[in-house]
This record gives structure tokens, C-alpha cells and sequence, in this order.
């Protein structure tokens, strides 16, 4: 069963007092992960394995065929609410210890990280985590990584025929004047708005406030997310756009090669090559913790994280998970990936105060 609730003016501030006052979702150095278990099938009439309730930072789209096939699998009767990250940490401040919810999927580490600054999730067991690498997980067990997606830029491929010397190797670079009436963006999605975290967080907020006002005086194109983004890039529209990689990959599987877009992943590493993580947390208040976690193992078997790959074009965070042949390997990313930690990328707030005073965003 699926619902979706109405749009919620984010706590404002107190989600800004609650990311303020740092968490604990800081990393260490990475761990080779292992493969983690399988969930458990036994199928059986609906509602007769007991209730999930999921509130959702992720797309329907993406998320509800998997919640599907786990029901399926399961008998376990999911209840989906829908919105934005942002948006779902808010309610679930909102709501405290009254709040319904099972477990929190979020879209990015900045509204896990309010929801557990605010000490609403409980710790997830080792046997869960030991599969994740430690820098896809928080440090205090309160949520683990799901599927790693990075940071690109799209580009039209009968405007930009030779991309490794048309394109800046680092991202400042797109405030050169040349990119005027040729860029796109979207200012007001998550995954940007992490990018720009990620920039307050390498950069500092002094050069991070003059790309984004460079970037604003070429003249932009704003887009709602990243999908039309990808499709303004192909048409021609626009030339370039700053995007999540796994949009492309979708178009190419269903239009094919003749799509007139491609993906640059920036080769002189910084903000621009963010690898970022989705990822979930079951709520201390959890009223069928145990299948929320079931859950989460399902989402990191080798059939939860095949789907990642294969259906989504995400990173899988667990070994032993294949990627499609036109996937480069995220081992050849983090070369040059911004090494940004979950807990550098909670201030969500901070970043949406300084894009609203540069009258970006509303």
C-alpha cells in the first residue's frame, strides 16, 4: 500500500538548531566490505508477517518496485510515504516519538544526519553493518549506506565533441564566461544541494558563494531535477549540465546510443566528483523494528544491491555485485573523488540559507 503524504514546510529552524549541533555520523577509513545475507523468503497471505511503515526520500519510481519484490518475498504488508528527503526528515521531527515510522530512506547523508542528530534512530547491529564499508555508514551505527551514486557533468555530444578538451577539469572552472546561456542545473534538488555542502566543506564558503554566483551570472537554465537536466542536454537546450551519473545510464537503456548525451566525470577530482550515498535508519520508536530491519538486509543482499546496479545504474555498496558493462568502476572514482565524510555533508540547512540569500532558491 502505498500514500503519499502533503508537502510540509521544513522545520526551519529546527532543523538548522538540530544539524547545528553536530552529529555523530562522521567515517573512518574505509574497510573492504563482504557480502552481506540474503533476507529470508517466506511468502505468506498479506499482513500476515506483521507491517512495515517507510517513510521515503526516494522517488516512488525508484523505490517502490523494490519495496515489491520485497513484500512479495516476504508477506511483510509496506506502507511507502513519499517526498523529498528534506521534506521527511522534517516530519519525522515533527512527529518525535509519535511518528509511525519504521524506518527513514533518505535520499542523502543531510537529512539522516538531522534525523540523527535529533537521536531518533537506534543502533543497527554489527551482523547488518559489517557488510558496508565504514565510510558508507555513520559512526555511531545509527544508519547505514545503501547504493553509492556520484557527481557528474552531462554534456551534448554534437556540441561538445571532444570533452577531455572542451570541458574544465574541475567544476570552478564552469564560471568562465564561455559556458554563458549553455549551462543547466537544479538548484533546489538534494543531490545539488549536497554538492554544495561538499563545497562549503573543501572550499570553504567564501569560494564556494563565488562559483555559485559565476555560475549564476552565465545565465543558468533551472530545472526541477536532474532527469530533465539529462533530457535539455540531449536535445540541445542546453550544452552542459550538473547531474547525478545514473540519469544517463537510464535514457541509454531505453533510447539507446544515438541518445545525445554523455557523462564527464570530472578528472581533476574536488566537489564536482562527490560520490554521495543513499541510505537508511530504523527509528528508536520503531513499532516493527524487526522487519525494518529485515528490510534493511534486504536492501543490502546481493538481489537487493543487483537491483541497484542493474535496474538504477547505482554503485552497490557490498562486494561481489556486477555493473553494467558502460558503469566505470567507483574504484576508478575515488581517485579523484572529494573525500567528504556523511557528517561534512549534514548541513543541509546551512547550505539551502546561503543559496536562498544568493536568491537561487526560494
Amino acid at each position: 500500500m502505498k500514500k503519499t503524504l502533503p508537502l510540509f514546510c521544513v522545520l526551519t529552524a529546527l532543523l538548522a538548531g538540530l544539524i547545528a549541533c553536530g552529529g555523530t555520523a562522521g567515517v573512518t577509513p574505509a574497510a573492504e566490505p563482504t557480502t552481506a545475507p540474503a533476507v529470508a523468503t517466506a511468502p505468506a497471505e498479506s499482513g500476515a508477517a506483521g507491517r512495515l511503515v517507510i517513510y521515503s526520500g526516494r522517488s516512488e519510481t525508484l523505490v517502490q518496485p523494490l519495496l515489491d519484490q520485497f513484500e512479495a518475498a516476504t508477506g511483510i504488508d509496506v506502507e511507502a510515504r513519499y517526498g523529498s528527503t528534506s521534506e521527511m526528515a522534517g516530519v519525522l521531527l515533527e512527529e518525535g516519538a509519535n511518528s509511525p515510522a519504521d524506518l527513514f530512506y533518505a535520499q542523502d547523508p543531510g537529512g539522516l544526519g538531522a534525523v540523527q542528530a535529533a537521536g531518533l534512530f537506534q543502533p543497527l547491529p554489527e551482523s547488518l553493518l559489517s557488510g558496508v564499508p565504514e565510510r558508507f555508514r555513520a559512526a555511531d551505527s545509527s544508519w547505514v549506506g545503501i547504493s553509492g551514486r556520484a557527481r557528474v557533468v552531462a554534456y551534448n555530444t554534437s556540441a561538445i565533441t571532444d570533452p577531455a578538451a572542451e570541458l574544465p577539469a574541475d567544476i570552478y572552472d564552469f564560471v568562465d564566461p564561455q559556458w554563458r546561456d549553455r549551462l543547466g542545473w537544479a538548484p533546489t534538488n538534494a543531490s545539488f544541494q549536497a554538492m554544495v555542502t561538499a563545497m562549503r566543506t573543501v572550499w570553504g564558503e567564501e569560494k564556494t558563494r563565488e562559483w555559485l554566483e559565476g555560475i549564476r551570472a552565465n545565465n543558468p537554465i533551472s530545472y526541477e531535477s536532474n532527469t530533465p537536466v539529462v533530457e535539455a542536454v540531449a536535445s540541445g537546450e542546453i550544452d552542459a549540465g550538473f547531474v547525478n551519473h545514473y540519469y544517463l545510464y537510464r535514457f541509454l537503456s531505453e533510447q539507446g546510443e544515438t541518445f545525445g548525451a554523455r557523462n564527464y566525470f570530472l578528472p581533476g577530482g574536488g566537489p564536482g566528483s562527490l560520490i554521495m550515498v543513499s541510505g537508511a535508519g530504523i527509528l528508536k520508536t520503531a513499532p516493527n523494528a524487526a522487519n525494518a530491519q529485515r528490510f534493511i538486509e534486504y536492501l543490502l543482499s546481493p538481489e537487493g544491491q543487483t537491483y541497484f546496479a542493474t535496474e538504477t545504474f547505482e554503485y552497490p555498496v557490498i562486494e561481489g555485485v556486477a555493473l553494467p558493462a558502460t558503469l566505470p568502476p567507483l574504484s576508478a572514482l575515488e581517485a579523484v573523488a572529494a573525500h567528504v565524510t556523511p557528517a561534512e555533508l549534514a548541513d543541509l540547512q546551512g547550505t539551502q540559507d546561503l543559496l536562498i540569500e544568493l536568491g537561487i532558491i526560494e
